[in-house]
């Protein structure tokens, strides 16, 4: 019975000390030679050039990793990921999001037209119906809360965060926890709120 109880305890050291430990953590330098198949579609410093991939470069570490599992574990649908991650382990995951955070994210434009509807949603949200600014999670200047694991959007693809918020607010993305927040954000969001905010983004800096 002794026995039993001190092998319990060594048990539940042990498993409290890699609790404690907190994440794994990503090495940049190993994480650049474990990202080829990204290359393809990211480029190799993250920075897409198509716009329905998004850019990865400057990313935050603990965001990007998140992903990363999601998609590997099935809990975010990515048609064009599918089977990519499987044999990558935590460490490899890690590294990877290491690098591409460690990159410097390029920024695009956007559409003057779509600027001043962009700003006012972005910066304000939209009182009437209770849409939350942007800048309460992602920060007026795009950068995002990357211990948080909020994304950095600036400087992200128009084609691809428009695709994010219309799957959000149609229920096709899930992966936003179960406080639902970009669920019940981007239900607020007509498609033309979405083309602004999303050509806004393109080119915020």
């Amino acid at each position: 019975m002794n026995k039993l109880f001190v092998s319990l305890l060594l048990t539940m050291g042990v498993a409290g000390a890699a609790t404690a430990a907190g994440p794994i953590k990503g090495d940049a330098a190993a994480g650049q030679a474990k990202t080829a198949v990204c290359g393809a579609c990211h480029n190799p410093d993250g920075n897409s050039l198509a716009p329905n991939f998004p850019k990865l470069a400057g990313q935050g570490e603990p965001y990007l990793n998140k992903q990363l599992h999601d998609i590997k574990d099935g809990k975010r649908t990515v048609p064009e990921m599918t089977g990519l991650l499987a044999n990558f382990n935590d460490q490899d995951l890690a590294d990877i999001a290491a690098y591409f955070a460690s990159q410097k994210g390029s920024v695009g434009a956007a559409d003057p037209k779509q600027v001043e509807r962009g700003s006012a949603l972005f910066n304000g949200g939209n009182l009437e119906n209770g849409l939350p600014a942007c800048t309460g999670c992602h920060s007026p200047n795009g950068a995002g809360l990357a211990l948080a694991k909020f994304p950095h959007l600036s400087g992200q693809h128009a084609q691809y965060v428009s695709k994010q918020l219309t799957d959000f607010r149609e229920g096709n993305r899930t992966n936003d926890g179960d406080a639902m927040i970009m669920r019940n954000i981007a239900v607020k969001l007509s498609n033309k709120d979405i083309e602004a905010l999303s050509s806004y983004i393109q080119g915020l800096h």
